[in-house]
């Protein structure tokens, strides 16, 4: 039986509430030995105080050593054991932006290139073209034509974009076309198996014509493809946990990622503040809600660790408001660690701290990586995360007799 089946079984109806507030890339590392994470560096009271009323944690996003992307790490936040349920990102990009896929279709994120004379990569991603001017450009790719298949293409922001291929016959196994390096050409698009032979031959064919119609562009006269996926098969959070769940997400991904699971995409936020006012006019619709912020996620990636600071101080500002809603369950936590020092997301576990008035509080005092290695939860993997929100908000009965 797995955790699915067993919550399946042991679920029941509640009026209680669930917050999981999941900042992007939160876990970090000391500059250096013996020395401060952004977050322990941070000025964070009201996190600290939920290390008091809560208890803390560690969350290992797969298993131990192993470095997730954001789409494994917050499956497993979401219960779905990211070893099992395996998403590729142009399913999630495509979803994240309302493209209703079908058995049919693979989809791919896009990023538009620089070329140079030769054909070869001087800028990976357009020098992050603006996205009223790539979205232009996406729309143009839409004049490709393949025989025996359907050829969508959506803007997503900035250099990104998404193209679905539908048709028979075409399996989501390509490897991706971006070198992850300048100088050289994009990679030819490969397939991994003999299922996705076809579509490695109709991503060629999209690349080539696609580029004649960007071979006049300076900025984006290239393109690269990532992330081959089909439509993945997940059940929802209303089959498994029997919850009505909402999503305050500002990015496509994260976005995709919730709808894949079954949650409802709620409000047009585009700052944590506004995502907090969303929260609070949907308060009285949903069960469970999942909120997501990027920043910590990306100057870790920058290798800002005083940016960091600031964007962590930024989600602590916010917590009085969320603790003002009077959640049975609060959960704040991260899909994975960052570490500035690494540039990078890292395999190290994540601190996590849950409130509730039944949770069994710890010695904890401040909200951090050291601290929580000594909360009470332990270290964990993420997937184990949702029975215990459930069994807090008092929405799992007693296994057995």
């Amino acid at each position: 039986m797995d955790m699915h089946e067993l919550t399946r079984e042991l679920k029941v109806p509640s009026d209680s509430k669930i917050v999981l507030l999941v900042a992007d890339g939160l876990g970090d590392l000391p500059l250096e030995p013996g020395g401060k994470t952004p977050l322990e560096t941070a000025a964070t009271p009201n996190l600290d105080e939920l290390a008091v009323r809560g208890i803390l944690g560690g969350s290992i996003p797969v298993k131990p050593g192993i470095t997730p992307g954001s789409g494994p790490g917050h499956l497993g936040l979401f219960g779905y054991d990211p070893l099992t349920y395996r998403i590729g990102r142009g399913a999630l990009e495509a979803t994240g932006i309302g493209f209703h896929l079908t058995d049919r279709d693979v989809a791919v994120r896009g990023n538009f290139c620089t070329l140079d004379a030769a054909g070869k990569i001087s800028d990976r991603r357009a020098g992050r073209i603006a996205t009223e001017k790539s979205a232009p450009l996406a729309e143009r790719l839409r004049e490709v034509k393949i025989p025996g298949i359907e050829v969508f293409v959506e803007p997503v922001k900035e250099h990104r974009f998404v193209a679905v291929f539908r048709g028979d016959g075409l399996g989501g196994h390509v490897e991706d076309t971006d070198p992850q390096a300048t100088g050289v050409p994009p990679l030819k698009p490969k397939a991994a198996n003999a299922e996705s032979q076809r579509t490695a031959e109709v991503a060629a064919d999209f690349v080539s014509q696609a580029c004649k119609l960007l071979a006049d562009e300076k900025q984006a006269n290239g393109l690269t493809l990532r992330g081959f996926a089909r439509k993945p098969d997940l059940p929802s959070y209303e089959e498994v946990y029997g919850l009505k769940a909402a999503a305050i997400a500002v990015y496509p991904m994260y976005k995709g990622l919730a709808r894949l699971v079954g949650m409802d995409i709620v409000g047009q936020a585009q700052t944590l503040g506004e995502q907090i006012d969303v929260l609070q006019q949907e308060w009285n619709n949903f069960d469970f809600f999942f909120i997501h912020f990027k920043y910590t996620d990306s100057t870790g990636e920058d290798g800002n660790f005083d940016s960091k600071v600031k964007r962590i101080e930024e989600l602590d500002a916010v917590i009085p408001r969320v603790t003002g809603l009077d959640p049975t369950v609060l959960i704040v936590t991260g899909d994975h660690s960052t570490p500035a020092l690494l540039k990078s997301h890292s395999w190290h576990p994540v601190p996590m701290v849950l409130v509730s008035k039944v949770c069994r509080t710890d010695r904890c005092t401040s909200f951090g990586e050291n601290e929580a290695i000594a909360g009470g939860l332990g270290q964990f993997e993420a997937k184990y995360l949702m029975p215990l929100a459930l069994a807090n908000a008092g929405r799992l009965t007693k296994f057995g007799a």
